[in-house]
């Protein structure tokens, strides 16, 4: 546990700054994409910089597709190291989901009740549209599930939609590791080169059947197949890391990445390509960890699902305080805006230093990469 006044390093990324840059970058752009596209201020502000808010508001919601690829990559160093090597038993499936359901707990249920906290003093001191109703026994029951989405309720926050999509995909990998350990000899943990063609294959048909139909249809994108593809090159990085085909795992991931793109151009699925490709070579590596910011970045990359988690309830009463109390002038706006940004980083590294004393064990999961809160049409 870091000291408070030490940045502290995360040890699943230290020695892959493309990791921590990915995710502090990322991160930071999600964060203006939602205080520039929710809440009263950020419309004051707006004529004046019409152009970087429009580039806020629409083109930075695609950062969500780096924490989807570097997502895969990290959960493939827990369920599934090498093609041959899956770390899952059939039986132990649901112990391992239900671990990582427990691992995204606290930080989302503290988020959740600021939500709801944060929501109704935000009604009292302003009317914004963008202000969530009070919650029912129906929606705190459904986001606890993390089936809000897929059971058509409304979210209680910007960023919960994310969080249920990663339990989805972590399920899913785990699954398909399960089912290739399955020709795994009992009580032996690693496979030969046959087992390996048949995880690489049965990853890649499954990951292809998600660039090319299921990405295809927005109303999929309640479940964690839609996304699968991005992902999917994540693991495909990660694999490659660790072998000597790194070309091998260079050309799988631009073919399916192609032939998705073939079918039909998504700037999305163009950027989890080269997300991908940059963290299966990871140039610069070493000049990147030896920077003087990279401790204050590895901060960023480890705070990044506590702020996310928080950054919105923070921004509906900072809105809420400023509409009630200051005058209406871009400059108070600014001002908000600014405020709201800070304090949010403020609170998640806070939250991250309360609610990571965990055990070792636990602590090998890793959390969702960054936790990207953005709206259905950054999906």
């Amino acid at each position: 546990m870091s000291s408070p006044h030490v940045l502290p390093r995360p040890v699943a990324t230290a020695s892959e700054p493309w990791i921590d840059w990915g995710k502090a970058i990322a991160s930071q752009l999600i964060v203006w994409h939602h205080l520039v596209s929710y809440g009263p201020l950020a419309p004051r502000l707006r004529p004046l910089l019409p152009t970087l808010f429009e580039w806020l508001g629409t083109r930075a919601a695609l950062a969500v597709q780096l924490f989807l690829v570097t997502s895969g990559y990290l959960a493939a160093r827990s369920l599934w190291p090498v093609p041959g090597e899956p770390r899952v038993r059939l039986a132990q499936w649901p112990a391992r989901v239900g671990q990582r359901w427990r691992r995204l707990m606290p930080v989302y249920l503290l988020a959740l009740a600021l939500a709801v906290a944060g929501a109704a003093l935000a009604r009292q001191l302003m009317a914004s549209p963008d202000t969530p109703e009070a919650p029912t026994l129906a929606q705190g029951v459904a986001h606890l599930l993390m089936v809000q989405d897929i059971a058509h309720v409304p979210a209680l926050s910007t960023g919960v939609w994310y969080i249920a999509i990663d339990l989805q995909l972590f399920a899913l990998l785990a699954a398909l590791a399960a089912v290739l350990s399955l020709g795994l000899p009992q009580g032996r943990g690693q496979g030969g080169p046959v087992l390996a063609a048949h995880g690489v294959l049965m990853l890649c048909v499954l990951a292809l059947a998600a660039v090319c139909v299921f990405n295809l249809h927005p109303q999929d994108a309640v479940w964690g197949i839609y996304f699968f593809g991005s992902f999917t090159l994540g693991v495909l990085a990660a694999w490659g890391r660790r072998g000597e085909a790194r070309w091998a795992f260079t050309a799988l991931i631009l073919g399916i990445a192609t032939a998705g793109l073939m079918l039909a151009w998504r700037d999305r699925l163009a950027l989890a390509c080269m997300v991908a490709l940059l963290l299966l070579w990871q140039p610069a590596r070493g000049w990147l960890a030896r920077s003087r910011v990279q401790p204050a970045v590895a901060a960023l990359a480890a705070w990044s699902y506590a702020v996310f988690m928080v950054h919105y309830p923070v921004s509906l009463m900072v809105n809420g305080a400023f509409e009630r109390w200051l005058p209406h002038d871009p400059g108070n706006a600014l001002l908000g805006l600014l405020l709201t940004w800070v304090l949010s980083i403020a609170l998640g590294a806070q939250a991250h230093r309360l609610l990571e004393r965990r055990p070792a064990r636990a602590a090998a999961q890793p959390l969702p990469a960054g936790a990207a809160l953005a709206p259905p049409h950054g999906r």
